[in-house]
């Protein structure tokens, strides 16, 4: 059984179709930014508060959020793209080249008022869904760079809360170092039943590797997850159950992300995203449901693949 790896999901790039100019121009310079943060996550979960300090460095489009050194390989998606690093080092990263953008924008964002962080000038914003309250985000004025964001589930409660608690424009050194193939995601034209929009998200890329493991990549242009489809069941450990009309699936979530997992006649599901936990249900009932193969479809499985 592969191992699902891990993925974290942070905030991608926001489409400037949905944006006010400011914050366009802002997002576009704070992808090209250089520097290296500490950031803090502190998310209110279903299951408790769950936090957790990263370190972050971003240079050249490329972005690496550090991770324990690991011999496996981890993907780091988000701010419009997809990074691959191992043992705390990046192997490769790639913006999103899609033509496809969220079909119609969902959000609406404020001109901005002038804001202070961390000693630096910056511009707030903040993100609505209609009259609903979706995130405020904090950018900084000379780099673009996002400093604070705060995002809220439908009844106004904040969900994630992501702040520097250092910050260092000074451009980074990023490590870019080889990888087997046997652990490389290829991009590719590939052939998959995920729908090409599941709720409002738009599915914007989909991904494999020669042993049959792909995932799609989804937005509706702030909030974003990876559907992923594996031959074998996901495994998931210290996860708890959730349960809807759709079917019961395994979930478990840490700071700024959710997955949930889930086996289906052809193999096995997970989700993983940074969405609310308002937002997950409409997403699963859009996907297959959860079903177990059986002993018998186990060894057809088994058998024939």
């Amino acid at each position: 059984m592969r191992k699902l790896v891990a993925l974290t999901v942070g905030l991608v790039m926001i489409p400037a179709s949905a944006m006010a100019s400011d914050l366009e121009e802002l997002l576009e310079r704070g992808h090209e930014a250089s520097y290296s943060a500490e950031q803090i996550i502190t998310c209110s979960n279903p299951d408790g508060i769950a936090d957790a300090v990263l370190r972050l460095s971003q240079s050249g489009g490329d972005l690496h959020v550090a991770a324990p050194v690991s011999s496996d390989v981890e993907i780091t998606t988000g701010y419009g793209g997809w990074v691959l690093s191992q043992a705390g080092s990046v192997v490769s990263s790639t913006e999103l080249d899609s033509s496809e953008d969220p079909a119609d924008p969902r959000y609406t964002v404020d001109d901005g008022t002038p804001a202070a962080f961390l000693g630096r000038r910056a511009t707030q914003f903040e993100m609505r869904d209609g009259d609903t309250l979706r995130a405020r985000l904090i950018f900084d004025n000379e780099t673009g760079a996002l400093l604070k964001a705060l995002t809220f589930v439908g009844d106004g409660e904040v969900y994630c809360e992501r702040r520097f608690i250092a910050f260092n424009p000074t451009p980074p050194t990023i490590e870019m170092v080889e990888v087997d193939n046997d652990n490389r995601l290829w991009r590719s034209d590939v052939e998959t039943e995920l729908p090409e929009d599941l709720a409002w998200f738009s599915r914007l890329d989909v991904y494999s590797d020669e042993d049959g493991f792909a995932f799609g990549y989804y937005s509706d242009g702030f909030f974003s997850f990876a559907i992923f489809e594996t031959p074998s069941v996901v495994a998931l450990d210290e996860a708890s159950q959730f349960q809807i009309d759709h079917g019961v699936y395994r979930v478990s979530y840490s700071p700024g992300q959710v997955i949930y997992v889930w086996e289906t006649l052809s193999g096995g599901l997970a989700m993983i995203g940074d969405l609310p936990p308002d937002m997950h249900e409409a997403v699963l009932t859009g996907l297959p449901a959860p079903e177990r193969r059986g002993w018998l479809g186990n060894v057809w499985k088994s058998l024939f693949g």
